[in-house]
């Protein structure tokens, strides 16, 4: 009975991590199809008459379009992450040391973004705009800065809920600590508070860059003249592929731009779990030779 009830759970997660990870295998190997219809496999050309073919990336490179969209969302991601991770982390030291009250008002009304649907989030940001631009600037204010300011509200509050949880862990007499040894409290808060912290800003940031990056309500809502798009509408990815469904099938080389997406997000992971490794093992290692040392003061005596 044990080994039948070990066997299904087994189960159960390699058909979980099939039904996640297939998808994305299967979108690496079409990469190097130039078909346009995917399920209809080109044959023909490349390696060897059997459609194999590097043309998806060439074509990819050469794509003034998707670069354009490439562009406007890097530079969209890492700006809202950028102020959304400023903005989360100060939102989260400063509930922490509030009183009690203060920061359950405070986490309730983080709460609402994260629980609400985006396009709420959406619609009620351009009634604020549209208001605030006719009542008081008398002109259209949808630019670039109203779409960063919808990133922003996006991820910002994913941002406060992982650095919370370190900040709970943090012993709150190291930066009562810190002010007794005629630190300011600004100095207090780089030295002692942030380096502790430090792994849930890094995630938090990670997070509003991976919730910019996918986004589509939210811009196609907010988004206005600007960035690399010039005059017209900033187009990110999302809104570009959504542009493209629209008239027929998605290009083939967003099939190669997902994948080198997806191959620099594992990289990432990987890279951030050996570097979090090798760090534990050097705290190990230092923390052992300094027992031993105490260990042998301790028999000197």
């Amino acid at each position: 009975m044990v080994t039948f009830k070990k066997v299904l759970a087994q189960s159960f997660i390699w058909i979980l991590l099939a039904l996640i990870y297939l998808p994305i295998l299967l979108l690496i190997v079409w990469s190097f199809n130039s078909s346009t219809v995917l399920g209809v496999w080109q044959t023909g050309n490349g390696v060897n008459g059997s459609g194999l073919t590097g043309e998806v990336y060439e074509a990819l490179f050469r794509s003034e379009e998707i670069g354009r969209a490439l562009g406007n969302t890097v530079i969209v991601a890492l700006s809202s992450a950028t102020v959304a991770t400023l903005l989360g982390t100060m939102g989260a030291m400063g509930a922490y040391y509030c009183k009690r009250r203060t920061t359950a008002i405070i986490e309730a009304v983080n709460q609402i973004p994260v629980v609400n649907a985006e396009v709420i989030i959406a619609m009620s940001l351009t009634v604020m705009f549209v208001m605030v631009g006719n009542i008081i600037f008398h002109e259209n204010l949808f630019s670039f800065w109203t779409l960063l300011i919808g990133h922003v509200v996006l991820s910002a509050p994913f941002v406060y809920l992982n650095v919370k949880p370190k900040l709970l862990q943090l012993d709150p007499s190291l930066y009562e600590a810190a002010l007794d040894l005629n630190a300011t409290p600004s100095l207090a808060v780089r030295k002692v508070i942030i380096p502790q912290i430090l792994p849930g800003i890094l995630s938090g940031f990670m997070l509003a860059i991976s919730l910019s990056l996918d986004d589509f309500i939210v811009t196609a809502f907010t988004s206005g003249p600007g960035l690399l798009s010039g005059q017209g509408t900033i187009v990110t990815l999302s809104t570009y592929v959504q542009s493209k469904i629209k008239k027929g099938p998605v290009p083939a080389e967003m099939r190669a731009l997902t994948t080198f997406i997806f191959l620099l997000v594992v990289g990432i992971a990987v890279g951030y779990t050996i570097f979090n490794n090798v760090r534990a093992k050097r705290g190990s290692s230092h923390s052992s030779k300094r027992a031993k040392a105490l260990a042998r003061a301790e028999g000197r005596r």
